[in-house]
């Protein structure tokens, strides 16, 4: 009994390096929250922007939990609301993409517009496209049905809580160290245009599946 007990704690550990390696690829790879991080980096610097990387850092090893623990089911009971909250998702991150494209090249000086709240950016993963393929095909891949399930969410739960801070920090930082090369207005400006069309291609996936899924309806 006691050899089988270090079998299951030896493939646990292996199991947990496993989704620890997942959450860094997946999260560390550009996506919706990175690059929102790294511009908020660049227009507000570090300091303002830490809620923003708190609410995002929480709020989506949150998001992995409820999904997990059986949000999941209900929207794969109700397709029309899954279907939903990607469309809005789309919606709302075209609109960020136009907010970030026209902002004013002067708000590296200060301006009137402020980065997102803890609360905005963790509420933010529930219309995030990349955030639901992320967590869903966590909890997929890495749970099993043999009396181990809530475990194993637990476990994918703590990976990403492990990794968010220092791979979406990473984007914040490296925003951070580009203001410095991005006083000018024409190269701030250039450089909006180019994370908003960023933003919009992270959205494309999710455009091309609300597409095949409306087709297939």
């Amino acid at each position: 009994m006691a050899v089988s007990g270090r079998t299951i704690r030896a493939h646990q550990v292996d199991v947990f390096f496993a989704v620890l390696f997942f959450a860094f690829s997946s999260t560390i790879t550009p996506g919706p929250n990175n690059i929102m991080m790294m511009s908020s980096g660049v227009n507000y610097g570090v300091k303002a922007s830490l809620p923003h990387l708190f609410g995002i850092c929480i709020g989506f090893p949150l998001m992995v939990l409820m999904i997990g623990l059986g949000f999941g089911v209900v929207l794969s009971n109700q397709p029309w609301l899954h279907l939903t909250i990607k469309v809005l998702g789309v919606l709302y991150l075209c609109w960020l993409a136009w907010k970030i494209a026209s902002s004013k090249p002067t708000s590296l000086e200060g301006s009137n517009s402020k980065p997102f709240s803890f609360l905005q950016a963790a509420a933010f993963q529930w219309v995030n496209g990349k955030a639901w393929v992320m967590a869903s095909g966590a909890v997929a891949a890495f749970t099993t049905m043999q009396g181990q399930f809530y475990q194993d969410v637990m476990q994918i739960t703590l990976a990403f809580l492990l990794m968010s801070l220092p791979c979406v920090g990473s984007w914040l930082l490296f925003g951070a160290l580009l203001r410095r090369w991005l006083n000018q207005p024409t190269t701030q400006r250039g450089f909006n245009i180019c994370m908003a069309l960023l933003l919009l291609g992270s959205v494309w996936p999710v455009l091309l599946e609300i597409v095949q899924q409306l087709n297939s309806n």
